[in-house]
């Protein structure tokens, strides 16, 4: 191959592990080699020779979900272009499966582990010590022992019920929120919604609050079926994520409520039905591909930095670290929050 393209071997090599400092000419002239001899590499020996297995895992709560179903799609996009396979595998937002993940399901099978963590909390995170790097999605503020990725769910939420206020609406519910203190991302985008309020000069009401068991199409029904019966229903609802406000735009619909006439609806997430439904959801839209690029781009280099000098894996113990990156979000306006009441 290499005399065939007209380079050494050692720039053959460089290409087929994408080294960025091999000339276009020359990257083409090697590319064009591998395609007329029909090349393929073996992944495989490649990982054994690093002392990997290839493979990294990607734990969710529910694949059921449309965001977590999207967000899986990207990383396994963005991971086979770095030449590694994913192990997708839910945890039914269940403590001992998310710690059975920490540890790569207590095999050596994974690399290492992209892990959404519903079922445990900050301290359990903070206090768990994982032997394989973790890359964690979602609000965890205070687990600094694993690297996190994650949107700015306060300015996000802040912005959303900015929006609902600019269109003339003063009674607005939270839909799946919980108490505004530092720990997930329901009470973060609670907090946000808070924050917009009392920058206004308004008064946070409690009782608009609704938590959700799950954050499921049903949730959004029920809890915006409860919120109809009151003896003041709200003007708007902020749905922290997109099933929930799908769910209360149904719930909506069958009381003869008109969205956004009557009642306007923003969620999180912009996944797909929401884009198609009627009407069209307002939603705030994280950016996906760069949540996913950055998780497996910070997996990659924590798996890459566990080798020893010899190259193969040092089996220590993956200790903390502080890396985080807040990837950035999109509020899409759409039909059901357009019209001022």
């Amino acid at each position: 191959m290499a005399r065939r393209a007209g380079v050494s071997e050692k720039t053959v090599s460089n290409v087929i592990n994408d080294h960025p400092h091999v000339r276009a000419r020359t990257r083409a002239a090697v590319e064009e080699a591998i395609a007329a001899l029909g090349y393929r590499v073996n992944l495989a020996g490649r990982h054994l020779r690093r002392g990997e297995s290839g493979v990294i895992a990607l734990v969710v709560p529910e694949l059921d979900l449309g965001y977590f179903a999207e967000l899986a799609d990207l990383v396994i996009r963005e991971a086979e272009r770095r030449s590694r396979t994913v192990l997708v595998h839910q945890s039914e937002a269940r403590r001992t499966r998310e710690e059975s993940a920490l540890d790569g399901f207590g095999t050596d099978f994974v690399d290492g582990v992209i892990l959404s963590p519903l079922a445990m909390d900050d301290d359990a995170l903070q206090a768990y010590r994982s032997r394989l790097p973790v890359v964690l999605l979602g609000e965890v503020p205070r687990a600094v022992r694993h690297a996190h990725v994650a949107i700015d769910n306060v300015a996000a939420a802040r912005e959303a019920t900015e929006h609902l206020l600019d269109g003339g609406r003063t009674r607005i519910a939270v839909v799946g929120g919980r108490p505004p203190r530092p720990s997930g991302t329901a009470e973060l985008r609670t907090r946000g919604h808070v924050e917009a309020l009392r920058a206004r000069g308004m008064a946070a009401d409690p009782t608009l609050v609704r938590p959700a068991r799950e954050f499921h199409w049903r949730d959004g029904a029920a809890l915006t079926a409860a919120l109809l019966a009151e003896a003041r229903p709200p003007d708007a609802l902020l749905c922290l994520n997109d099933l929930l406000a799908l769910g209360a735009m149904r719930a909506l619909h069958d009381a003869g409520v008109r969205v956004p006439e009557d009642v306007a609806v923003v969620g999180f997430d912009d996944i797909a039905p929401g884009r198609y439904s009627v009407p069209a959801l307002t939603t705030v839209a994280p950016d996906k591909p760069r949540l996913a690029r950055e998780a497996v781009r910070l997996l990659a280099e924590a798996v890459e930095g566990r080798r020893d000098t010899t190259g193969a894996a040092s089996g220590r113990e993956f200790g903390p670290s502080a890396s985080k990156v807040v990837v950035g979000h999109t509020l899409l306006i759409r039909e059901s929050s357009s019209t001022a009441r």
